[in-house]
């Protein structure tokens, strides 16, 4: 790969990659070790995230499809070498949670994807794309999910700066793109719409 031309982007816009089809079968054992470096890759580049997490998916079932799209990564990283975290100086130190989700991305489950980014300051925190466990029906549930586990990091975060005294004098705010989840984590009232959400998600609403 030293020799290899550098891409634009760790993963084609709209790939959707499944366990199943006729692609020619790859060495379990090369494929691990490929996107095991890769994974480790993503603790200081969020860039690639989504990627590596969407990959991971097949570590039993890898393919010649799914090794070309982890050597994409590759590829995408030799063009973006100079890229990086970067802590600038930050008059205050405030946690700030952004989240979001797709709707349905897994072909093989139509389960959905979560994603957030916790920024202190002026700097990128934490982060994770993550496929959810429950299958998500409306655009809305998928969301509210994504911003459940955003909640719980928050919490966790939270504990950790207390630890060094770094204590959050307000609330963290979480940011979410979907007025309708916004206004479920808001209303205390179960109604049609979101009677059959898994209950253990509803604790967001006592987050405010």
């Amino acid at each position: 790969m030293q020799n290899c031309k550098a891409t634009s982007t760790p993963i084609a816009i709209g790939e959707k990659l499944s366990s199943h089809g006729n692609s020619e079968q790859v060495s379990e054992s090369v494929y691990r070790s490929l996107v095991g470096c890769l994974l480790y890759l993503t603790a200081t580049r969020i860039d690639i995230m989504f990627a590596v997490s969407l990959l991971s998916r097949f570590m039993h079932c890898c393919n010649e499809k799914h090794f070309q799209d982890a050597k994409r990564v590759l590829r995408y990283i030799k063009g973006t070498l100079s890229h990086g975290m970067l802590f600038n100086k930050a008059k205050s130190l405030k946690l700030v949670g952004y989240t979001d989700s797709d709707l349905g991305g897994s072909i093989d489950d139509m389960k959905s994807t979560s994603g957030y980014v916790f920024t202190l300051g002026s700097a990128i925190f934490c982060w994770s794309s993550k496929k959810q466990s429950v299958v998500a029906q409306p655009t809305a549930e998928a969301e509210y999910v994504a911003a459940a586990g955003a909640v719980n990091q928050a919490i966790w975060l939270r504990k950790i700066l207390d630890g060094l005294n770094l204590h959050q004098e307000e609330a963290t705010g979480i940011m979410c793109d979907n007025q309708s989840t916004v206004a479920i984590a808001k209303n205390p009232v179960f109604h049609r719409r979101t009677k059959h959400f898994n209950i253990k998600f509803h604790f967001v609403r006592e987050m405010e």
